[in-house]
């Protein structure tokens, strides 16, 4: 029986912090294991906030070190460079016909963007949606691990998907469905106290994969707080409810009750909160921290992988161009 099949990717902008490890990478290396997963590197979308290619060269194989340090094995999913498929902008041309202005417009990452760099609103940036789609679809993709920030990309895709197979009167791109092993989509609170964990917000407000025992410290000890509750089972405010979100992805349960009850009872002692949430992450990381160094020296193995889940990659790709081709009576003569 075949297995149903599985795609998604991270953008090469750096190292990844625990929200891109929770949000996607935690499941790409659950989901291999059940589907048939192709997992990239998303180079073409870093292109909208136009990096240096020293930059993006080192990205790229940062992410590649990272996608193994976690725990993606290449014997049981295709990893691979999303500029290594040449089909990829091909179909990306073709589904821009689909996606409508007004769409793009209201999305809400775009909106964010234009905020964050009014004198870079670049086509790239409108038409994201589409690539993401075009990424999904291009292996026909009937899974998609994301996050609760890409809820409305993957929403869009359906609807370019649903459009296609309307148009010509086919069935032949699957609606792909969201998937989290919680049941609930995943967003990683930021250490400012505010709004989900991004690169863009600065290195102090992250946790990074690679980060040292020592960093990661500093960085907890310096999360927002508040002076503490004044009444007994009062609501926790943003910021430390934040905190214990983060608890309760590296400690024990038993952990999170003990300084749950000690909130409610009005007895916590956020030095002693963030002291053991700094040494929980230590121990969780460790083991990717370690693979991270001991991957990052070996460039020769790095480029194997990712030069074999290419061709493997672009076969895929190539069959789902072929087929479009023909579908929409496009022919080479």
């Amino acid at each position: 029986m075949l297995k149903e099949i599985t795609v998604s990717g991270v953008r090469p902008t750096g190292r990844q912090h625990l929200g891109n490890y929770f949000g996607a990478v935690v499941n790409f290396v659950k989901m291999q294991e059940l589907f048939d997963g192709y997992f990239f590197i998303a180079d073409y979308h870093s292109l909208t906030t136009h990096p240096k290619s020293a930059d993006l060269k080192a990205n790229v194989k940062q992410i590649a070190i990272e996608y193994l340090a976690c725990g993606l094995d290449p014997n049981k999913c295709t990893i691979y460079v999303q500029s290594d498929l040449p089909q990829i902008p091909e179909l990306y041309l073709i589904f821009n016909m689909f996606a409508y202005l007004g769409e793009l417009e209201r999305e809400a990452t775009f909106k964010e963007k234009v905020r964050e760099q009014p004198d870079n609103v670049n086509a790239g940036l409108l038409t994201y949606p589409v690539l993401m789609a075009v990424d999904i679809i291009i292996h026909k993709a009937h899974k998609v691990p994301v996050g609760k920030d890409q809820q409305q990309h993957l929403e869009m895709t359906r609807d370019f998907v649903a459009r296609f197979n309307n148009l010509y009167e086919t069935q032949y791109f699957p609606e792909p469905q969201a998937f989290n092993f919680s049941g609930n989509l995943v967003s990683i609170p930021s250490l400012d106290g505010e709004g989900k964990m991004s690169k863009s917000k600065g290195e102090q407000t992250c946790i990074y994969l690679s980060d040292e025992p020592e960093v990661l410290r500093k960085k907890i000890m310096r999360a927002i707080t508040d002076t503490g509750p004044t009444a007994p089972n009062s609501a926790k405010p943003q910021a430390v409810k934040n905190l214990f979100d983060l608890l309760s992805l590296v400690s024990t349960s038993d952990t999170v009750k003990t300084f749950d009850d000690n909130y409610n009872n009005c007895t916590i002692r956020y030095g002693d909160l963030k002291k053991q949430l700094a040494e929980d992450m230590v121990v969780y990381l460790a083991p990717i921290r370690e693979k991270i160094k001991e991957l990052s020296g070996n460039d020769k193995l790095l480029a194997e992988i990712l030069g074999d889940g290419g061709s493997k990659a672009r076969t895929s790709a190539a069959q789902t161009i072929k087929d479009v081709r023909e579908i929409i009576g496009i022919k080479s003569f």
